[in-house]
């Protein structure tokens, strides 16, 4: 075995264990987050997400609610999940691998459209992804062509404390006519053509927005 062989399979096996480490942090993190603050089981039970739906996510990400989605809405479901990060998007197509979940659909959205399919979706959730947007009205206008007639919105967000914290660290100034999340997702609701119909606040700190299409 030669030299550069050698540095071959010991650079193997340092990325290997790097990744494997790295996904490890990731795992223990939305392990942490799903146990104590976001339930997946608890939130759709209260959101009403049933077996056999087609469920589009905004903001997918690595697809720490994806998975959970996809498991819910069965075989006979399926889950749009969108994101502008290729590389998060990347992550979910190879947990979808190795975990051999067929029944999502990933889409490399825009920052003013997901690209979700029209008439399709029985509901749309964002989960800690809504107060990110600096402008969410065409995003949202441009999902109601993606909703069933009654279809609904679910947007969870983190509490205006924690929002204010990240949005402060960030040097984004918040309006001060709407100084609170739910106002402005009321006020961005309003814009797009949808309203607000329900607020479940049963977690330990997160708030949970039901919307509908007026």
């Amino acid at each position: 075995m030669n030299k550069r062989t050698i540095l071959f399979i010991l650079a193997a096996v340092f990325l290997t264990t790097f990744c494997f480490s790295q996904t490890a942090k990731v795992d223990a993190w939305e392990q942490k987050i799903n146990k104590e603050r976001q339930p997946p089981e608890k939130v759709m039970d209260a959101i009403g997400l049933k077996a056999g739906m087609t469920i589009g996510e905004i903001g997918c990400g690595r697809g720490r609610y994806t998975v959970h989605l996809a498991k819910r809405v069965g075989n006979n479901g399926k889950v749009y999940a969108s994101d502008i990060d290729n590389k998060a998007l990347d992550y979910l197509r190879e947990r979808c691998k190795l975990n051999n979940i067929k029944n999502i659909k990933i889409i490399l959205g825009k920052e003013d459209d997901a690209l979700l399919p029209e008439n399709k979706l029985d509901m749309a959730v964002m989960v800690w992804v809504y107060h990110m947007i600096p402008n969410p009205v065409p995003l949202l206008k441009n999902l109601k062509k993606s909703l069933k007639p009654g279809a609904t919105l679910v947007i969870l967000d983190p509490p205006d404390s924690e929002i204010n914290t990240e949005m402060k660290e960030m040097g984004i100034k918040m309006d001060p006519k709407y100084p609170t999340i739910k106002s402005r997702i009321e006020h961005g609701a309003k814009q797009a053509g949808f309203k607000m119909v329900k607020v479940l606040t049963f977690l330990p700190k997160d708030g949970i927005y039901i919307l509908k299409i007026k």
